[in-house]
């Protein structure tokens, strides 16, 4: 399977929460080649700040793992994660990331760039147009 592939499969989960209106942004994790993860953005169904999809899918992922640390994985998720989902990847010692659409104002790569772990690999701008599309309709919409 393909980044591109992958990154379709977290456009579906972003199109699951533009569906709940939520900000439509999703993510899975991929281990030896299958999704054990899937999630998007839950903060207005959970009333939780911190459910992005990316600590969302994180949970999962170790759950089905049953373990804390996800080293060989790859997250793939529509936006570049913020700060606090940085963190969460770094901790959880993800070894590679691939988003799509970058987040020019809260982007961890912006605010904090070595939040990673030193040996994830990140890849941006995968089907970067079709995610940075479907998040902006959203907020022109709900600015109206």
């Amino acid at each position: 399977m393909t980044d591109e592939y992958y990154m379709k499969q977290a456009l579906t989960e972003a199109k699951k929460a533009l569906s709940e209106d939520e900000v439509p942004i999703g993510a899975v994790i991929v281990c030896k080649d299958r999704i054990i993860a899937r999630a998007h953005n839950l903060t207005e169904t959970l009333t939780d700040v911190t459910a992005h999809a990316e600590m969302q899918a994180i949970t999962m992922a170790a759950n089905h793992l049953g373990a804390k640390y996800l080293t060989d994985c790859t997250l793939y998720v529509t936006v570049e994660p913020c700060v606090m989902c940085a963190g969460a990847i770094g901790w959880a010692q993800i070894s590679k990331v691939v988003y799509g659409a970058k987040d020019e104002k809260r982007g961890f790569s912006l605010l904090a760039p070595n939040a990673l772990h030193p040996k994830c690999t990140v890849q941006s701008d995968v089907l970067g147009e079709e995610c940075a599309e479907l998040i902006t309709t959203f907020f022109k919409k709900k600015r109206g």
